[in-house]
């Protein structure tokens, strides 16, 4: 300073001395501070008043050195801050005064700068004098003044603002009490403010007076003003302080009164502006728009919303509206281009477009500002590329006539071709239906660096280039997309976390918090739903706009880089969209790529029906014309790469791609790859688009669904050039990466993108209808595809997705979708099986059935070659995972139980190659419960009738089942029964009752019982062959394996297995068709016992009720134990009967060997014997009866003792034995009715005649009369009369039955030898068998004897009399005597020979009564007589019986019983039993005797001898067995003898008879014998009785009568013949006569004379006379006897004595 001081006084020295002496006094002033205080600055300023004075004084010198040294010195104080504020203010009122006369300009605002930036002591009018001066050298006429002072004045505000701020920093600890401002008077309002704020307050309200053209308030001698500077200014304050005027109330009033106002006024020229309005018609001339003002004011527009939008907003409002209406084509270009730029400003800004949302398009009566701006921009682009019409040709309002390029039309043609040599380079470029824009290349993506708003030095409008504009719209449109889609995703992200934290923190201990959290929490969601609203309502602003944009943009793109500009914001948009979830919206922007992807005007009704709605309800028009998403305009311009078929129901001709479709087609891969999560619904229409272009490009779906390129061949019409070739593996296999992704997507998205798969599937399906056309199998090998790569979560997708196939694809009438359908299935079910799920699928039971439950329902379906893929997959399944199906096994068994019959031999092959296959690996690894599974599906094999091998393989099968539980019972058992009892408890949680089949028995035995029963359904197939095997199957399975059951289960077996199938079995024989079978099957021929069903039928038949018959014998010691032993043998006996009772030889004969085997006639073995049984499997019966089951296996079987020895054998302690055997009893008599039932019916004769009667064979019969004998052994007990005489009926007519006549040669024997059928041996057999228990029996049985007689005399009868068989006509053979049968008589047929029947059974008769003659029955019943009645019939036959044997058997037989039975009937003379048998003895003698036959022609004489021999056996047994006795006979029964002796002895037969009867031969033996008879019994020697004596006289006057007329006769005949000798015999009678009478007489005289009646001695004499008549004879034979016989009557020649003497003696 003092340096300073010093040179300005050496300066003044001459002219000025007061400065000198000024300057000279400060210097000392300086000292002294200097030397007395230590704070020199301090105290410098105190006094800088003084210290300045000297300086100031040399300034008002007005000498250009001093005023230089002056204010060099001056602004070294300032910067040293020693000046107070009055040398301040002295300071400015110099420099004014300088400034006034314009002395050292820039030096002064140098000065001003540095006062006012170095300290804080300018202020109010100080301060204002200051700013004045600054403005006013800013107008001087030198230029480089003015700059310098626009740059002071620019950091002079700046300044002043600077200082409020610093202010504000240092009293923001201090809180103070706004005070109320009364009305907006800003005077008022100003003493609120701290002294920097106010002087920046009255700054800044001047600098607005000015720019309006008004007189400052503050700033006091401004003399003049331009606008441009003052928007400059107004514009930097607001960039650079906005704090200040969002702090201060005070400012902003001023932004909202002054600024705001005066813009829009500003405005005005600009807004009513049109280009090309005809000037004259408008009453007041329009003010042109001015460039420089109008480019400050939208540069301060921009400042204002970006910094005040907050306090601006219904200002902003405005300002908005008028940038969107600069854009309008009306406007002159330059004004566009600047509008565009600013708009470009806010684009880049999108918190700001969040706020303009926020307060506008969501306000209820707002305008809708940010739309519009999205949607002038996008009209902004349109009407560039409209060509205006000649009438509004922009060329002619040109403004400064340098805006050449102001309308497209003035665009060169060729403007887009740069000729270089004949190359042409092709420049960047929109172009769009003629209108060529090239693109420039104007800022950095993301930032807004305008360049006309920076042009603040140009006053003309400056020249924008072609396609500038464009441009800047162009990158508006992609920052606007990039800045709204990076903020809305940001926050979303932010949110997302937000949400994802806060829940944890809700879960703290203490109530409070959570409390508190809660209340965080809802108030987040508040917030989430709040600005989630703005995103939205962002989105649906905008998005119209852009679309329609985007979409121009897009299909006049020439440029690949700008393409893919344009695609990547519209991925970005249809990807937030997305995640916003405004379906609309992204749909409409997806289609967009989908269509830019494809042909122009291809059709693809996914595309075309959903956006176009969309867009054409918004009605962007530009002057009324909509704008097309596509245009053929576009074709010119792209290379084409491909060509190739439409994918339609008939595609007509080609389509072609271009290289610009292949970039939308990888964008859309890209999209979907990328946001496949928020495609939702729009998966449709990417895949669909996808669909087609890979159906054009020719890929075709190979193996796991990935698309390969198809081979040259598929299309003809498929050209690809070899840029797309290239492309094509790329493409692929980013489609392949694509579906891989899908793994990565959330649950809800991949069922989004299933379902867009199912409907595009659909729609190939709709195409693929009624041709058979190659479909698209594109949305088929995707499904599929997606499914193979979700496998990890496979049971999310797993119904959709086998669903659609299963239902849809595979039902599919075209064979190549249904394959693809099944093939994706099956894989798709493999696939899944052979996957390592976690946890493993051996563990996660429902997901392995929801797995292999699809291959199931393809068992619905009737494609055969679905099935055969359905199957060859379980196949595959079986030999990859078959040992971890695990309960997948039902699903799986079920699979092969659903062939059906009708399918094809082929499917029934390979589903039974699967059942096999199970059968024989994998039985026991799968879980018990499936094994009845097996069972059923084995059987069901068993129905098929396609294949007769298969079903004979699957009783086989069965078989092998069968034996595979027999092995591993136990197991089986015990893994049954703990699943059995899960279920139970399962079952009783549920309330429900378990239900399955056979539920009482264990679950084990219900697994026997299954396979039972299935072989019960085989045993009633129409096929016999299947019928045979089951049934051998079924009944060696029971037999052999039985065992196992349970004793209870028996029952089942019995009833529901047994029983059931015997009903099958009988109803189906019954009613089975009689035709014949003319062969089986072409050239197989048929036995002739098998050529009608009804006869195959009878096989199975017999097969069953004797399998059914052996279990209930080997089993009777388990069944008989079972409750209802009695009804079921009831029922086995009802079948027994009505299979004997059918009309079929076959059957009824089983039926009868099945009966004889459950009565055990064939003895069985023990069952512990039995060979199938393994003694190891001994399973105790259960005990049901107390004791009588203790002994196990070991109960004796043998039933043929007596129950009397039976209960012997057991102490008397054990009643349960009894009530046993009573059991038993009532069994066997159950027995006894169906046998007696059969007998009686099938013996009954028919009643009517035809050649169609059905007879009973002999074998039957045998069959049936042999069962008798062992079942009368166990009910002889109780046999009566009444079951006898049932007995008797049944034996009759058995034998009475006769046989057909083809049957005969082999049951008669031949007539030589006289043999018994095995039918009559039997019939004996059994009465054999009755009669010796009759014997053994206790003593009431005997009365039954004479009922046995009575059957056996029937039987004897037949021998003369063969039985007759109802009305049948049989032939008798036994007439036919001398074996002339006619074996082929007509009859149908032939009675047997009886005789060899009826003679046993005579034999029998006589064994029988030579044993029982003597009991009381006998005796009662008049057996004897009925013997001798019986025998009378051949006896008096004699010659004429059938059978020459038969009378002398009966003869012989007579003999033997008489000489039993006469002396019982002595016996009982007195009861007179006998009474009635001795008329009839008498007859039959008199029958036999004198019979009426006559001897055959040819017997020999030795024959005749004999037969002669056997009379007189008959007169022997008189003279012994009855002449005897006659005293106990009666008389006329002996008389009747007497006469029939009488009759014999006599020769010659009476006179009655004829001529040619006495050459009949004499019995000269027989006769004899008689005679001597009469003989014997005429003297008896001591006659004991009165009857004596009464026989011998009778006796006595027959044999005199006798020889009296043999006398006479001879006499007579003697005289008669001449000399003719007499025949032999009548000599020989003559000759036995004689002797007989002197045999008389001599015995008479032996005889004491009393005896003797006198009237017999009168007899004798009175035959002397005819003697002597005798005497003539010639015969010396005669003579001879006649001598004799004269010689005894010497005796009688008595002298006739004195009356006296005679008196006396």
């Amino acid at each position: 300073m003092q340096s300073d001081l010093r040179a300005l006084s050496l300066e003044c020295k001459k002219k000025f001395p007061p400065v000198k002496e000024a300057a000279e006094s400060g210097i000392i002033k300086v000292k002294t501070i200097a030397a007395r205080s230590t704070e020199i600055l301090t105290a410098l300023k105190e006094n800088s008043s003084e210290v300045v004075q000297p300086f100031l004084m040399g300034c008002g010198t007005k000498e250009p050195k001093i005023t230089q040294l002056c204010l060099a010195a001056i602004q070294r104080l300032m910067s040293h801050e020693v000046v107070s504020e009055t040398a301040a203010g002295n300071i400015i009122n110099m420099l004014w005064q300088l400034m006034e006369n314009s002395l050292e300009e820039l030096k002064l605002l140098q000065t001003v700068l540095v006062l006012l930036t170095t300290n804080t002591v300018v202020h109010d009018e100080a301060l204002s004098k200051a700013i004045v001066l600054c403005f006013r050298l800013h107008f001087t006429k030198d230029n480089i003044t003015n700059n310098t002072a626009a740059a002071t004045v620019r950091q002079v505000v700046t300044v002043v603002f600077e200082r409020m701020v610093a202010e504000d920093e240092r009293h923001k600890d201090v809180v103070e009490q706004p005070v109320l401002v009364q009305g907006n008077s800003n005077r008022r309002s100003v003493s609120t403010l701290k002294p920097c704020a106010k002087d920046a307050y009255m700054l800044f309200q001047d600098l607005c007076q000015l720019v309006n053209a008004d007189a400052p308030y503050w700033l006091v001698g401004m003399t003049e003003m331009t606008r441009t500077f003052g928007l400059e200014l107004l514009e930097s304050v607001l960039n650079d302080f906005p704090q200040v005027f969002l702090q201060h109330q005070e400012f902003s009033f001023l932004l909202k009164e002054r600024v705001c106002p005066l813009v829009i006024k500003l405005f005005s020229p600009n807004i009513k502006f049109r280009q090309g309005s005809c000037t004259s018609s408008s009453p007041a001339p329009v003010e042109k728009p001015y460039f420089p003002i109008c480019m400050r004011l939208l540069r301060v527009v921009s400042v204002l919303i970006k910094q005040f939008y907050s306090l601006l907003v219904t200002e902003c409002e405005i300002f908005l509206s008028l940038l969107v209406k600069f854009l309008d084509a009306d406007k002159p270009q330059w004004l566009r281009a600047v509008a565009v730029e600013s708009i470009h400003r806010l684009c880049v800004q999108p918190q700001l477009l969040r706020s303009f949302c926020q307060s506008y398009d969501m306000k209820q009566h707002s305008t809708k500002v940010f739309r519009d701006i999205v949607n002038a921009l996008g009209s902004f682009i349109q009407s560039l590329f409209l060509v205006p019409t000649a009438g509004t040709a922009s060329t002619a309002t040109n403004q400064a006539g340098n805006n050449n390029s102001g309308g497209p039309a003035s665009a060169p043609t060729n403007s887009g071709m740069l000729g270089m040599g004949g190359a042409v380079t092709v420049l960047p470029a929109f172009e769009y239906r003629g209108t060529w824009i090239p693109i420039l290349t104007i800022t950095v993506q993301g930032s807004a660096k305008a360049t006309y708003l920076e042009m603040l030095d140009k006053v003309e409008p400056p020249t924008i280039p072609e396609g500038y504009a464009m441009s800047v719209a162009f990158h508006c449109l992609l920052d606007l997309v990039r800045g709204i889609t990076a903020m809305i995703e940001g926050e979303l992200g932010q949110a997302e976390t937000e949400s994802q934290t806060t829940p944890e923190t809700a879960s703290s201990p203490a109530l409070s918090s959570e409390q508190q959290d809660f209340q965080s929490v809802s108030d987040q969601m508040d917030k989430e739903t709040v600005s989630r609203a703005v995103w939205e309502e962002m989105v649906n602003a905008c998005w119209c706009g852009l679309l329609a944009a985007l979409s121009l943009l897009l299909d006049a793109s020439t440029d690949e880089a700008a393409t893919e500009n344009i695609l990547k914001a519209e991925l970005t948009m249809a990807a937030l969209c997305g995640r916003l979830g405004l379906v609309t919206s992204r749909d409409a922007f997806i289609t967009a790529i989908c269509k830019g992807s494809l042909p122009p005007h291809y059709a693809l009704t996914v595309l075309n029906t959903t956006t176009a709605a969309t867009l054409s309800s918004k009605s962007y028009s530009i002057q009324g014309q909509n704008v097309q998403m596509i245009s053929p305009s576009s074709e010119s311009h792209q290379q084409v790469v491909a060509v190739g078929q439409p994918l339609a129901v008939q595609p007509q001709g080609t389509v072609m791609l271009t290289s610009k479709n292949i970039q939308c087609m990888r964008t859309l891969l890209n999209l979907a790859h990328c946001h496949g999560a928020v495609l939702g619904t729009s998966w449709q229409l990417v895949l669909a688009t996808l669909q087609h272009l890979v159906w054009i490009l020719g890929l075709k779906p190979g193996s796991g669904g990935a698309l390969k390129p198809g081979r040259a061949v598929e299309g003809p019409s498929t050209v690809l050039t070899t840029a797309v070739m290239t492309d094509l593996p790329v493409i692929s296999n980013i489609l392949s990466r694509l579906f891989e992704s899908s793994q990565y997507l959330d649950d809800v998205s991949l069922h989004h993108l299933i379902n867009a798969l199912c409907s595009l599937s659909l729609e190939a399906m709709d195409m693929a209808y009624g041709n058979n056309k190659e479909p698209s199998l594109f949305a088929v090998a995707k499904l599929l595809e997606t499914g193979l790569v979700n496998m990890h979560r496979i049971e999310i997708l797993w119904r959709p997705l086998t669903g659609h196939l299963l239902e849809k694809v595979c039902q599919h009438p075209n064979s190549r979708m249904r394959e693809w359908g099944a093939e994706a299935l099956t894989s798709l079910i493999k696939a899944g099986l052979t996957f390592n799920h976690d946890p493993p699928l051996s563990q996660n039971q429902r997901l392995q059935l929801l797995l292999l439950n699809p291959l199931k329902e393809l068992s619905s379906i009737i494609h055969p070659d679905i099935r055969l893929k359905q199957l060859e997959c379980v196949l595959q399944i079986l030999q990859s995972q078959g040992d971890s199906l695990g309960p997948g096994w039902p699903l799986v068994l079920g699979v092969m139980g659903a062939i059906r019959n009708d399918q094809g031999e082929s499917l029934i092959r390979t589903a039974f190659q699967c059942l096999q296959l199970v059968v024989t690996d994998f039985l026991p690894t799968m879980p018990c419960t499936c094994l009845q599974i097996v069972v059923d599906v084995a059987g069901s094999f068993g129905l098929h009738n396609q294949e007769l091998n298969i079903s004979l393989t699957s009783i086989g099968l069965l078989w092998n089942i069968s034996d595979y539980f027999f092995q591993r019972g136990e197991i089986i058992e015990k893994e049954l029964n703990r699943e059995e009892a899960a279920q139970q408890k399962q079952a009783e949680e549920k309330g429900v009752v378990l239900n399955r089949p056979f539920h009482p028995a264990p679950p084990f035995d219900c697994l026997w019982l299954c396979l039972y029963a299935k072989l019960g359904e085989l045993c009633v197939d129409p096929r016999p062959a299947v019928r045979k095997s089951a049934g051998q199957t079924l009944f060696s399975t029971i037999g052999a394996h039985g065992t196992l059951l349970q004793h209870s289960t028996w029952h089942t077996v019995i009833w529901k297995v047994l029983f059931h199938l015997l009903d099958r079995v009988r109803e189906a024989s019954t009613t089975a068709d009689k035709e014949k079978i003319e062969s089986g099957g072409g050239n197989i021929l048929i036995h002739h016992s098998r050529d009608t069903a009804e006869k195959q039928w009878a096989e199975t038949w017999v097969l069953t009720l004797a399998g059914v018959a052996r279990i209930f014998n080997t089993r009777r010691y388990l069944l008989q134990p079972l409750g209802d032993f009695p009804k079921a043998w009831d029922v086995l006996l009802d079948h027994i009967q009505s299979a004997a009772l059918s009309k079929n030889n076959e059957v009824s004969l089983a039926a009868l060997k099945s009966f004889q085997e459950i009565l055990q006639i064939v003895s069985p073995m023990r069952d512990s014997d039995k060979p199938e049984t393994p003694p190891a499997v001994n399973v105790p019966v259960p005990v049901l009866i107390g004791p009588i089951s203790t002994p196990g296996l070991s109960r004796p079987f043998m039933r043929t003792d007596s129950i009397g020895e039976r209960l012997a054998r057991y102490p008397g302690s054990e009643p349960a034995i009894v009530t046993d055997e009573i059991e038993d009893l009532n069994l066997w008599w159950a027995a006894w009715n169906t046998w007696y039932r059969i007998g009686s019916e099938s013996t009954q004769p028919p009643l009517t005649c035809d050649k169609l009667t059905f007879i009973p064979s002999q074998p039957f019969l045998t069959a049936l009369i042999q069962i008798f004998p062992a079942l009368y052994q166990h009910i002889k007990t109780g046999f009566s009369m009444d079951d006898l005489q049932k007995l008797g009926i049944i034996l009759h007519s058995a034998v009475s039955v006769p046989i057909s006549s083809d049957a005969s040669p082999f049951i008669l024997p031949s007539y030589t030898e006289a043999v018994l059928t095995s039918l009559q041996e039997a019939v004996l057999t059994a009465l054999d068998v009755l009669q010796k228990a009759i014997c053994i029996g206790p003593e009431n049985m005997q009365i039954m004897y004479p009922a046995i007689f009575d059957q056996l005399l029937a039987f004897v009868e037949f021998s003369c009399k063969p039985p007759q068989y109802g009305q049948l006509e049989t032939k008798h053979i036994a007439n036919a005597k001398y074996n002339q049968i006619q074996l082929f008589a007509p009859a149908e047929w032939v009675a047997l020979n009886y005789v060899p029947f009826a003679e046993r059974s005579l034999e029998v008769v006589v064994d029988l009564y030579q044993k029982t003659a003597c009991h009381k029955a006998v005796v009662n019943e008049k057996v004897l007589q009925n013997v001798i009645k019986t025998l009378r019939i051949p006896l008096s036959l004699k010659y004429a019986c059938p059978s020459e044997t038969t009378w002398k058997l009966a003869v012989s037989s007579l003999l033997k019983v008489l000489s039993i039975g006469l002396p019982v009937a002595r016996q009982h003379a007195s009861s007179g039993k006998f009474d009635s048998m001795w008329p009839e003895l008498a007859n039959t003698f008199e029958d036999f005797l004198f019979a009426k036959s006559i001897p055959p022609d040819n017997l020999s004489i030795q024959e005749f001898q004999r037969n002669e021999s056997i009379d007189v056996e008959v007169v022997q047994l008189i003279s012994t067995e009855i002449l005897p006795y006659a005293n106990f006979i009666p008389k006329d029964f002996v008389g009747q003898i007497m006469t029939m002796l009488n009759k014999g002895s006599i020769h010659s037969q009476s006179s009655s008879f004829t001529e040619a009867e006495i050459d009949i031969r004499m019995r000269e033996e027989f006769s004899k014998m008689c005679f001597e008879t009469l003989l014997q019994f005429s003297f008896s020697n001591k006659v004991t009785t009165p009857q004596e004596g009464y026989i011998s006289r009778m006796a006595l006057s027959v044999l005199l009568k006798r020889s009296q007329d043999v006398l006479h006769r001879y006499i007579e005949d003697e005289r008669l013949s001449g000399k003719c000798p007499l025949p032999r015999q009548q000599v020989t009678e003559i000759i036995f006569v004689l002797k007989a009478v002197s045999t008389l007489i001599d015995s008479l005289k032996k005889t004491q004379p009393e005896n003797v009646d006198g009237n017999t001695w009168a007899q004798v004499i009175a035959l002397y006379p005819t003697l002597v008549e005798c005497i003539t004879c010639s015969s010396p034979e005669i003579c001879s006897a006649l001598k004799e016989a004269l010689v005894p009557f010497k005796d009688f020649m008595h002298p006739p004595a004195s009356k006296v003497q005679n008196g006396e003696s």
